[in-house]
């Protein structure tokens, strides 16, 4: 009976062990179910100030981490303006100026269309599943579900804007809900919050992400997700200058 019962120990402690995910693991779940292998995305952006509000509409491609275009379909000033990442390289065209402009990885933590979104948030150039050491830290609730926190700390030689994120991603369906962005000098700079989570395209995900300033919490700009489709037939040519000019 007792080598039995320890058996039965072992077997469950095997169990255990081998349905352990590591920190990296679930990151990766929650970055692959928001990108998919490739995904085709219409999107509203609000930027919303204490006297102000403006929005901005625009379609979205991406084939993994390393091709995405972004096309801004309005306002009217703006409608045509596009821009392109392809590896570790970023465009942007300009049309009323009939103008390709090619961005440094130093601009990458510069403000994106006058937003408190990032070059870099925009077109992730980093990755967060290889840039990054990922670990867990206590497990904590948000809005009633149960969520992993993992703190990432960039890899020395990684070429990131951020100096530390913290990530928080329900346990249940592997969603990102929460995320706190922090500078090399670990100071919170912004704080990303996601809900409505519901279904688009093949998978269910939030749709409406918040991204607030650490330094002027009045301030904060808004990203719906309006349409979704995922795992399409992109192909890398379709991430080209010529085709950042003409996409409409």
């Amino acid at each position: 009976m007792r080598i039995l019962t320890l058996i039965g120990f072992l077997v469950l402690g095997f169990v255990s062990t081998s349905w352990a995910q590591t920190a990296k693991e679930i990151i990766k779940k929650a970055d692959d179910k928001m990108q998919g292998t490739s995904n085709k995305s219409v999107m509203k952006m609000t930027i919303v100030r204490p006297d102000w509000k403006r929005e901005v509409t625009m379609k979205g491609w991406a084939l993994g981490r390393d091709y995405s275009l972004i096309l801004i379909t309005a306002p009217a000033r703006d409608k045509g303006s596009a821009f392109l990442k392809r590896k570790n390289e970023m465009w942007n065209w300009q049309p009323s100026i009939d103008r390709v402009v090619k961005l440094p990885p130093s601009m990458m933590l510069q403000s994106w269309m006058g937003s408190d979104f990032t070059n870099d948030d925009l077109v992730k150039q980093s990755s967060v599943v290889n840039d990054y050491t990922q670990t867990f830290e206590q497990d904590t609730v948000i809005n009633g579900m149960e969520c992993y926190k993992i703190n990432m700390i960039p890899h020395e030689e990684a070429a990131v804007v951020w100096g530390k994120v913290l990530v928080y991603i329900e346990k249940k369906d592997f969603n990102q809900l929460l995320v706190k962005y922090y500078d090399e000098d670990d100071y919170l700079v912004n704080t990303m919050l996601l809900s409505n989570i519901k279904k688009m395209g093949d998978r269910i995900i939030p749709t409406h992400l918040e991204m607030i300033p650490a330094d002027e919490p009045e301030n904060k700009t808004i990203i719906d997700y309006l349409q979704m489709e995922f795992d399409l037939d992109i192909k890398e040519s379709f991430f080209s200058l010529q085709n950042m000019k003409r996409i409409r």
